[in-house]
């Protein structure tokens, strides 16, 4: 342009700016842009039996705990056992001096032995005097004595023979033995202790392993809940009551032998508000002690058309425990939920979800209530997943 022309007018710029704008704004009719649905893992729920196991703590007892005495007094000569280990029946524990016992046994068989002569000779004198008396050559009185000395000696040898008996018992009681098979307990006395019956007298225990007893508490918490339940329908009791006792170790090992409940108490505890049950299991191997404390696991019961779901399905929020429900037109509904008991990876829904309900399994960390839901099998959302991670990591590679 030449210094005599005039310069180009402003509203030609104005005119070509909002011929720009209007060419780039549009068509102003069209809606928002519909949400991309999201893919997450579904499944659907169904109402079935359900095994109903639950979980006490509990404490093992002996079946037979046998606490080892001397009968006699006298003097503990040796220990014939070896503390802690698994005796038999029969099998000799202690020994006590039998020397004053032998003695005593020797005493008690000779007088048995003169009281025998003395009943020979009583009644050689009857046969005489019974003959002569019939005859008249002897007095009713000399019969009548000659009859009550035999019958005195008679009498005098069964008491003779009696002590015997009791020396001969007494004798035996030295040796002390094993009335059951178990496991020992340590040696209370030591060779040398002067021992006689009576309140000191203990020398060691004898617990039998087979079969064991194992205790444990129900709170009366636990009790009326039960009870609840089953009048309810939602729990079902075994045929028979027939609870079948499963026992954990303290490093989580099920102890193959199941068992069953044997008794239960009449009443509450007043001091710890609990009912006492006990059940008995097989004991062979000696796999459990007296006073170990095990897992109870009591099973036999079943709920009653109970959901179960993934434990990964269950979700926790501010308000609870939630899941995510696909609704007819697939879109996401946040659903507040009550959880049971876990069993394994699977939760027992007790209240929220209906039969036949399709919840997500897999990829609600994405959703929000009324977001578009891709419905895929666990299987293939869990491809899916694989193949984004492996899409996020080629770019890295690349760099």
């Amino acid at each position: 342009m030449t210094p005599t022309q005039s310069p180009c007018p402003s509203w030609l710029f104005l005119a070509a700016g909002a011929l720009a704008l209007a060419g780039c704004s549009g068509d102003k009719t069209a809606g928002p842009a519909q949400p991309q649905a999201v893919p997450a893992g579904v499944i659907s729920v169904t109402a079935t039996d359900v095994p109903h196991v639950a979980e006490f703590v509990g404490e093992t007892e002996s079946s037979q705990e046998v606490e080892i005495r001397a009968r006699v007094e006298g003097f503990l000569e040796s220990i014939e056992y070896r503390e802690g280990a698994l005796v038999s029946k029969g099998d000799v524990l202690f020994q006590m001096d039998r020397k004053p016992f032998e003695a005593e046994l020797a005493a008690a068989r000779a007088e048995l032995q003169a009281q025998q002569a003395r009943l020979g000779t009583a009644s050689a004198n009857l046969k005489r005097v019974g003959p002569l008396a019939a005859e008249d050559a002897l007095s009713q009185k000399d019969l009548d004595d000659a009859q009550g000395t035999r019958d005195a000696a008679v009498a005098a040898v069964e008491g003779a023979r009696s002590r015997v008996q009791q020396a001969e018992l007494n004798l035996g009681y030295t040796t002390i033995r094993s009335p059951v098979n178990g496991v020992t307990s340590f040696a209370r006395k030591q060779p040398g202790s002067f021992i006689a019956p009576g309140s000191d007298s203990l020398l060691t225990y004898v617990s039998a392993l087979h079969p064991m007893r194992v205790n444990f508490s129900i709170s009366e918490n636990e009790q009326l809940r039960f009870t609840r339940l089953n009048k309810e329908g939602r729990l079902r009791p075994p045929a028979g009551e027939k609870y079948e006792v499963a026992i954990v170790l303290a490093d989580g090992t099920v102890v193959p032998a199941s068992g069953r409940i044997t008794f239960g108490d009449a009443s509450f505890s007043k001091d710890t508000g609990t009912y006492l049950v006990r059940a008995e299991l097989p004991n062979k191997d000696g796999a459990l002690r007296p006073g170990q404390f095990v897992r109870v696991r009591l099973s036999g019961a079943s709920w009653v058309d109970a959901i179960q779901v993934p434990q990964r399905a269950v979700m926790q929020g501010p308000q609870g425990n939630f899941v995510w429900v696909v609704d007819a037109e697939s879109k996401a509904q946040f659903r507040p939920v009550t959880v049971g008991p876990l069993t394994g990876d699977l939760w027992l829904i007790a209240e929220g979800l209906a039969d036949g309900e399709r919840i997500v399994v897999d990829g609600g960390l994405k959703l929000a209530p009324g977001v578009p839901v891709k419905a895929l099998s666990p299987e293939e959302a869990a491809a899916a997943q694989a193949a984004a991670a492996d899409a996020r990591q080629q770019p890295s590679a690349r760099e």
